[in-house]
């Protein structure tokens, strides 16, 4: 079950991630409990979480992606990032070390598993795109114009996952023409 949690994880990275572009910033917010079939909060399991980590760091580490891991509700939806991920975004750091049952286990991993981890308690709606792996709530950290992006991968383990990606907004009304690439 973890090969296939391992695989379903690392698809739906590919997948967001080719919306990208380097250095761009990814929000990933991870229920382990609904990976496992669960009620969010009710089940956190420190392997799935690593293993599910693990996989969307790599692929965002092989394509230049900044990572954003969120915490849960108990931490207030802070995230855990790279130190130098926050100072490129200037990001304002808080002091908090999130745990399976406060903050999260995903957010968790994401602390032990980077190099130098800091948390903060916003992106400033900076991210480019996120992964929503179980109903996280993870829409409060995109730029204003968030996309849906339908991924191929639409689960991980049973947990429903949602998929945005961000463009910049639309100016000057009727007249106005736009460049399609930023689409």
């Amino acid at each position: 079950m973890l090969d296939e949690i391992r695989r379903q994880a690392r698809a739906a990275a590919e997948e967001i991630t080719a919306t990208l572009r380097l250095g761009d910033l990814l929000v990933v917010g991870c229920s382990s409990s609904e990976v496992a079939g669960e009620q969010i909060g009710t089940h956190s399991s420190e392997e799935t979480a690593r293993a599910i980590f693990e996989e969307i760091s790599g692929v965002a580490s092989e394509h230049g992606i900044f990572l954003a891991a969120q915490c849960c509700e108990h931490l207030n939806r802070a995230l855990i990032v790279e130190r130098t991920a926050a100072e490129k975004f200037g990001l304002e750091l808080v002091n908090v070390v999130p745990q399976p049952k406060a903050g999260g286990s995903f957010a968790a991993a994401a602390y032990r598993a980077f190099d130098e981890p800091v948390a903060v308690e916003s992106l400033r709606c900076q991210a480019a795109a996120g992964l929503d792996i179980g109903a996280t709530l993870i829409g409060m950290h995109l730029r204003p114009v968030a996309v849906p992006v339908r991924l191929k991968t639409a689960r991980i383990g049973q947990a429903i996952v949602i998929a945005a990606r961000t463009r910049p907004k639309f100016v000057g009304g009727s007249r106005a023409v736009y460049n399609e690439r930023l689409l």
